[in-house]
C-alpha cells in the first residue's frame, strides 16, 4: 500500500503524524510519502520516507499553502492507495483535486482526514482570526465537517469528537510508545514541560511557577511557542527562571523525562481542551514521573483513576510551585505516583498495542476504493 500523508499546519516532526502513524506504516511494509512544510520548520526529512517539501500555514494568510497542497494532490494523489490528511484548511484544497481527478481519469484513493481537536472550538483561541469572524467561521467550520464525513473517511483523536458527527468513526487515540525495562525513579532536582506552548495551555503560568521554585527546583520546558510567548519566554531562558530548549526531535525530548521530578500541563479552561485527553500526561506517566496538571476532564480521569499525579486549579501558578514542592518533600510519594502511572500506561496507553489496528483501518479504505474502481461501470474516479 502507498499512503500520501499530507500536512501543511503540523511539524513535520509531529509524534502523532511521523513517529506513530507513519512508523506503523512503514513497520508494516508499507510506503510513505510525506508532504509537510520541512524547509519552513528547517527539518531534514527521514530517509524512509519520499518527502514533499510544502509551505507552513500560518497566521491569516494560508492561501498559499493551500494552493502549494492542492498543486501536490494533482499529481500525487492518483498514484496513492490512500491520502492522509491532517489538517482541516486541507479540506479547501480537496474539491478541486477531486475534481482534477475526474477530468484525467484517475482513480480516486480512499482519501482520510484525521480530526485532531475540535476545530470549532480552537477557532476562539486563534488570536489571528477577529473576534467579530469567530462565530461564522465556526458555523463554516461545522457545516465543512459535515460535508467531509459524507465524502470522506474519517478518523478521530478522541472518543468524544463522536458527537459532532452523524455517523460512528474509528478513533485512533493519541497514545505513546511506552520505553521498555523499568523507568528510571523520579528525581528532586528539575521539573519538566513537553509541548507546544502557548497562553491558552499555559505559558505564562509556567514561567511564574519557575520563578516560584527558582532555584531549588529547574523548570526544563522544551517544545515550539506561539509567536503570544515566545519573547516571554526567551527572556525567562536568558534570565535564568527556566530553560527552554525550543522544539527537540522526539526521542530527545521524550528522554528528557527520565529522572525529572514530576511532569507539568497547565492548560486553561479552553473548549477546545475539554474533549482532549493531553498528550503530555500520557507522557509523563509512560516514564513513570508524577503529573502535576490542571483539571482538564480527561486528564482528571486518567490522574484519579492511577493516582498518578496531584491536581491544581487553572491559572494559579502557587498552586503548581505548592504541588512541586510537595513531591520533592516526599520521595516514597513521587516514586508511587511514578509507578502507578508507568503500569497504567504499559497496560492501557501504549500505542504499540493500537498500531496494527490503525493500519488495518487504512488497509481496508484501500482496498474498497480499489474493488470501486474496478466494477463493471464504475466511474474511473469514485465518489464513495
Amino acid at each position: 500500500m502507498h499512503v500520501l500523508v499530507v500536512t501543511v499546519v503540523h511539524h513535520p516532526e509531529d509524534a502523532r503524524i511521523l513517529h506513530r502513524q507513519i512508523g506503523a506504516l512503514l513497520d508494516r511494509g508499507h510506503t510513505v510519502t510525506y508532504a509537510a512544510p520541512f524547509g519552513a520548520r528547517g527539518v531534514t526529512p527521514r530517509p524512509e520516507v519520499e518527502a514533499v517539501d510544502l509551505p507552513r500555514a500560518m497566521g491569516r494568510d494560508r492561501r498559499a499553502a493551500v494552493r502549494a497542497a492542492r498543486r501536490m494532490l494533482d499529481a500525487r494523489g492518483p498514484a496513492a492507495d490512500v491520502v492522509l490528511l491532517h489538517d482541516p484548511e486541507l479540506l479547501l484544497a480537496l474539491p478541486g483535486a477531486l475534481r482534477h481527478w475526474r477530468r484525467i481519469g484517475a482513480r480516486r484513493p480512499a482519501v482520510v482526514w484525521d480530526v485532531h481537536e475540535d476545530t470549532a472550538a480552537a477557532i476562539a483561541m486563534k488570536g489571528w482570526v477577529p473576534r467579530v469572524l469567530r462565530p461564522p467561521t465556526r458555523l463554516a467550520v461545522r457545516a465543512a465537517e459535515r460535508i467531509a464525513e459524507r465524502h470522506l473517511h474519517l478518523l478521530l483523536a478522541e472518543d468524544a469528537y463522536q458527537a459532532r458527527f452523524r455517523r460512528i468513526h474509528p478513533v485512533v487515540p493519541n497514545l505513546v510508545t511506552v520505553p521498555p525495562g523499568s523507568p528510571v525513579p523520579p528525581g528532586d532536582d528539575r521539573v519538566v514541560y513537553l509541548g507546544q506552548l502557548s497562553r491558552a495551555r499555559g505559558a505564562e503560568e509556567l514561567i511564574a511557577m519557575a520563578r516560584l521554585l527558582a532555584p531549588e527546583v529547574r523548570v526544563e520546558v522544551i517544545g515550539s511557542a506561539d509567536g503570544d510567548v515566545r519573547a516571554l519566554l526567551s527572556s525567562a531562558d536568558r534570565d535564568g527562571v527556566l530553560r527552554w530548549h525550543g522544539f527537540l526531535p522526539n526521542d530527545e525530548a521524550l528522554g528528557r523525562l527520565r529522572g525529572a521530578l514530576a511532569g507539568i500541563s497547565l492548560l486553561r479552561d479552553e473548549a477546545n481542551y475539554r474533549h482532549s485527553r493531553p498528550t503530555k500526561v500520557v507522557e509523563y506517566m509512560a516514564y513513570g514521573i508524577p503529573v502535576v496538571c490542571t483539571p482538564n476532564p480527561l486528564a482528571v480521569e486518567l490522574v484519579e483513576a492511577h493516582d498518578c499525579g496531584l491536581l491544581v486549579p487553572y491559572e494559579d501558578p502557587s498552586a503548581a510551585a505548592e504541588a512541586v514542592r510537595r513531591l520533592r518533600a516526599e520521595p516514597e510519594l513521587r516514586g508511587l505516583m511514578g509507578a502507578r502511572g508507568h503500569a497504567a500506561a504499559l497496560s492501557g496507553l501504549n500505542w504499540p498495542d493500537r498500531a496494527a489496528e490503525f493500519v488495518a483501518g487504512l488497509e481496508d479504505w484501500a482496498a474498497a476504493a480499489a474493488a470501486a474502481a474496478t466494477r463493471p461501470g464504475a466511474a474511473a474516479v469514485s465518489s464513495r
